[in-house]
């Protein structure tokens, strides 16, 4: 039993181990107060509930609001709900696109969608904390929403079998965004991509 023990991960231990594993197949740098950023992102998630909770009007009555309206409210907020609001849309916006942007070319609004809301909420948080480094990790987020999203997007696909399926939702992936995840995965298993100019590359510094 003691022996066994030694190979038990905590959630963080797994998520740390899976971020930086995500980063370096992605080819990817950036500071380290933005890896843990994303493996609390992780951590928080494990949860569905989190996710999916609804918010609820003064009756105690669920509203499904938008991303956009979610947006337009944070907005109107008072400063503390304001910064809450506008971290559970980017967060939201950022887990969503990396575990399921997939399933998002099947809906009416796409993974761009989720980029730009998510893109807008973290670059309004970066301009109303004080924290220097937690603002400059927004910033981080703001900028290179894709490149997290491809991070997020490895995690998932860590743990899949591949299917036709599967292969079908990469090749989606990399038409509509670009992905070089999505494209190298395609690479590795011998379907021809498009060259890159024929393909709708994501906003990344």
């Amino acid at each position: 039993m003691e022996k066994k023990s030694e190979f038990l991960l905590s959630s963080t231990e797994y998520f740390s181990e899976m971020v930086e594993q995500g980063f370096a197949k992605r080819n990817l740098q950036t500071f380290p107060a933005a890896k843990t950023y994303l493996v609390r992102l992780l951590e928080h998630y494990l949860d569905a509930r989190n996710l999916f909770e609804p918010e609820r009007d003064e009756a105690g009555n669920r509203q499904h609001q938008t991303l956009a309206e979610l947006f337009l409210k944070a907005n109107q907020s008072p400063q503390a709900e304001r910064q809450e609001l506008l971290k559970r849309l980017g967060d939201s916006a950022l887990y969503i696109s990396g575990f399921f942007g997939d399933s998002l070319s099947r809906k009416i609004v796409d993974i761009d969608y989720y980029a730009e809301m998510g893109g807008a909420a973290y670059a309004s948080l970066a301009g109303c904390v004080r924290e220097d480094t937690t603002a400059k990790v927004y910033q981080v987020f703001s900028r290179r929403f894709y490149d997290f999203v491809d991070v997020l997007t490895y995690i998932s696909h860590c743990s899949n079998v591949q299917t036709d399926q599967n292969i079908l939702r990469l090749y989606d992936r990399y038409i509509r965004t670009g992905s070089e995840y999505a494209r190298e995965k395609l690479v590795e298993i011998g379907v021809i991509t498009l060259p890159k100019d024929q393909v709708k590359l994501g906003n990344q510094d």
